[in-house]
């Protein structure tokens, strides 16, 4: 059971945040997980979305990152006027899962931070189907 204290004016439980440099840094180990570059420029991509802790003026969570270069962090998290969101939305989180997968299966992942559900899609649209044919 959640405090007053522990709820924010909605009503809603706290978003509770992690920050990790050692998975910050782990995110620019691999190529991008969009388009497989590797040209010094791919970083953790948080996520815009409110779902992960995005808002006003904090970024999201560390945990939702993905792997992206400046080419494809961009247009899909940026400045992606020519993709519809739900576009956009789709392609980080696909970046996303791969980066998950790919830096535990690694063991890159840092044991103080909880991996996030990779399975369940969390932008409405069921996508559910198509991550875990990722994860295969």
């Amino acid at each position: 059971m959640t405090t007053k204290a522990e709820r924010d004016h909605m009503g809603r439980p706290k978003f509770r945040y992690i920050r990790s440099e050692p998975l910050m840094a782990a995110y620019r180990t691999i190529p991008c997980q969009n388009c497989g570059k590797d040209d010094g420029t791919v970083c953790g991509a948080h996520s815009n979305w409110a779902v992960h802790g995005h808002g006003r003026a904090i970024k999201a969570s560390d945990e939702f990152c993905a792997s992206l270069c400046s080419d494809c962090h961009v247009p899909i998290l940026d400045q992606g006027a020519h993709l519809l969101r739900f576009e956009r939305q789709m392609m980080w989180w696909r970046a996303h899962v791969r980066s998950v997968v790919l830096l535990r299966a690694r063991g890159a992942w840092p044991l103080s931070v909880n991996p996030p559900d990779v399975v369940q899609f969390p932008f409405g649209e069921d996508e559910t189907a198509d991550t875990i044919e990722l994860l295969s």
